[in-house]
């Protein structure tokens, strides 16, 4: 809630800068925006985490088993 009205207020001064129209429509962007982030930021920081996990395993099964993933399936 508190992100959504901070959106809309940070949309609503920035589409009043220039003066020309109401900053009701700046409002309103600003709030979607607010609500977009909320959703996309942590999608994008689990993906993120999850995909670092994944590199890791990987290359730490290549530490120990001392073989590239790419080698062992070109030599069968």
């Amino acid at each position: 809630m508190l992100s959504t009205a901070l959106g809309a207020l940070i949309g609503s001064a920035i589409d009043g800068a220039d003066g020309d129209d109401p900053t009701a429509d700046g409002a309103i962007i600003g709030a979607a925006t607010a609500t977009v982030a909320r959703v996309l930021v942590p999608m994008a920081f689990t993906y993120f985490v999850g995909w670092a996990v994944l590199k890791g395993v990987s290359s730490a099964k290549d530490a120990l088993l001392g073989t590239e993933s790419g080698e062992r399936a070109n030599s069968r």
